[in-house]
């Protein structure tokens, strides 16, 4: 008993009156999914061998008409459709040329004529500017190496009095075409073609200025403007400062990566700014005025009375540009930490005794509780035990 096919348009995964362009990406998806360069499993090849067929039938116009009157009995002679045996008669040069070129190097239909103009390769460097450069925008020098068509031969690569000969490998046209047997029949290859590296052109006699590239280089210094609020990484585009373009097609462009050093007072996330400040002990108790420096220069912060150490503060405005809308800025959030004092002279000492004593005496609460008996076990850690602890790490046993 013959095996019972599917329906050719489940097989592809569209509807009956779908358009030959929706086929064609049908196809495409499963084949890309499914080819045996690819996927090179049994199962896959069945689901390929399958896909190609129902493709073959229904990218078809008189095929898909049969198939839509009779069915699979349009090819097995019995509706008069004359049969289908596999693959016959199906153009599967089109279909990898048009449709696989990226698997099989390119077919017919992707075959560029070697003297058509092409842009030039893009040119990468990279610049390196300061935290502020990067807020305010500047101006920089880049020096960059650039091709440029060689004066002696006019950018042909042939001696002067000489022009350049058709490939004769290639017929001109830079590229080679070969075939390759395949399960569903032969399949058309394109490849660049190697003697004249696709140009269909060669040289017999190199200009001795350039030793036939046809360009020379040279040390060139160009000016570039970088915009206000630049973030590290990003890159500026200079346009037509790249390769020169082939056959009067345009140069190509350079991609200037902008590095931007760090800032010991500043760190940036987006268009926000963070920094810390510290601030001494009377400003955080008492409040007062303090000095925070930002990318516009400094401004004066009203503290607040007891403010307490790892208090943020946002200052609206005054973080960096956007680098898209300069107009638009973001914020400069501020840490405040409590600065304690390091060295104290005997008078700040006996005033700040004396203060401790006026707001709940707290340099003498651990010995007073110690002695109402108020210690968790009534015990005293002696110093032999403290230097012990200090040693061992209060996780370590």
């Amino acid at each position: 008993m013959a095996e019972q096919k599917r329906d050719y348009y489940e097989v592809l995964g569209v509807s009956r009156d779908a358009s030959e362009e929706d086929i064609k990406k049908a196809y495409r998806q499963i084949a890309k999914k499914y080819h045996p360069d690819v996927n090179p499993s049994k199962e896959a090849e069945a689901i390929f061998k399958e896909a190609s067929e129902a493709y073959a039938v229904l990218s078809n116009k008189e095929k898909r008409e049969q198939y839509d009157r009779y069915g699979m009995s349009a090819f097995d002679g019995s509706a008069g459709g004359g049969g289908f045996g596999g693959f016959d008669g199906a153009d599967f040069n089109d279909i990898f040329g048009d449709i696989f070129g990226d698997l099989f190097g390119g077919g017919a239909s992707r075959q560029r004529n070697p003297n058509s103009p092409m842009k030039g390769q893009n040119i990468r460097t990279s610049v390196r500017i300061s935290f502020m450069e990067s807020i305010k925008g500047c101006e920089k020098n880049i020096t960059v190496t650039l091709k440029e068509p060689c004066p002696t031969c006019n950018g042909t690569g042939a001696k002067p009095g000489t022009s350049p000969k058709m490939c004769p490998r290639c017929g001109g046209k830079g590229q080679i075409v070969y075939t390759q047997q395949s399960f569903f029949g032969t399949v058309r290859n394109v490849q660049t073609c190697p003697q004249c590296g696709g140009s269909g052109k060669v040289i017999e006699d190199k200009c001795t200025t350039c030793g036939g590239s046809g360009y020379t280089s040279s040390r060139k210094t160009i000016a570039i403007s970088i915009m206000p609020g630049i973030s590290n990484g990003q890159s500026i585009r200079i346009r037509e400062k790249g390769e020169p373009g082939i056959n009067g097609g345009p140069r190509g462009d350079l991609m200037v990566e902008v590095i931007v050093e760090p800032d010991s007072r500043f760190e940036r996330s987006g268009d926000d700014i963070f920094s810390t400040v510290k601030i001494s002990y009377a400003i955080a108790a008492l409040g007062g005025p303090i000095t925070i420096e930002t990318v516009d220069g400094n401004v004066i912060y009203e503290v607040k009375s007891g403010t307490q150490t790892d208090t943020k503060i946002r200052l609206r405005g005054k973080g960096a540009p956007n680098v898209t809308s300069p107009s638009v800025r973001g914020d400069h959030y501020v840490l405040l930490v409590v600065e304690t004092p390091t060295r104290l002279s005997k008078e700040a000492k006996e005033a700040l005794e004396k203060f401790d004593e006026l707001t709940g005496g707290s340099l003498h609460a651990a010995t007073n509780a110690t002695k109402d008996g108020d210690t968790a076990n009534g015990a005293k850690m002696d110093a032999a035990s403290t230097k012990t602890r200090k040693k061992k790490g209060w996780f370590n046993k």
